[in-house]
């Protein structure tokens, strides 16, 4: 099998959530043919919205796509290390393999944290891929943070 990373397009979804004025997360969610079923970043200002992080979408528009709640052999490709919340989701819809590329030490839900998918009571575990263009993934949301700080 042939690894094709989606990460440059989770990364242009990144990007144009911080063009909104959103934390800069991107995430595209693939079909097991390599197709791309669904592309996102935050949206959690612009719909008001606590549950609209970019993983969260993608996995509902893909879900509306395929007519089903299980995304059975897709992968999800995401820049920054999924939440609790996005990572219990992940596991509910059956991703195949989650691939993230910064790791999240205040919020992670993968490898920090409260590490969602060691716990016995996740039923699906995914395959996880880390670090993945973590630089660029970590340099846009230093930037956009900085920004943030500099603006107060």
């Amino acid at each position: 099998m042939v690894f094709n990373s989606h990460m440059k397009a989770a990364l242009a979804e990144a990007r144009a959530a911080a063009r909104r004025g959103e934390v800069p997360v991107g995430a595209v969610l693939v079909a097991p043919d390599g197709r791309i079923l669904a592309r996102a970043g935050n949206r959690t200002r612009e719909l008001r919205d606590p549950t609209a992080h970019a993983e969260m979408l993608v996995i509902r528009a893909a879900c509306a796509v395929l007519g089903s709640e299980r995304l059975s052999g897709c992968a999800l490709y995401v820049t920054l290390e999924p939440c609790p919340m996005c990572a219990q989701a992940i596991s509910a819809a059956r991703i195949a393999r989650l691939c993230y590329g910064a790791a999240d030490p205040k919020s992670g839900g993968i490898a920090q944290g409260p590490r969602i998918f060691g716990h016995p009571q996740c039923h699906h575990v995914p395959e996880i891929v880390d670090g993945i263009a973590a630089p660029e993934a970590e340099a846009l949301l230093k930037t956009f943070f900085a920004a943030r700080r500099d603006a107060r």
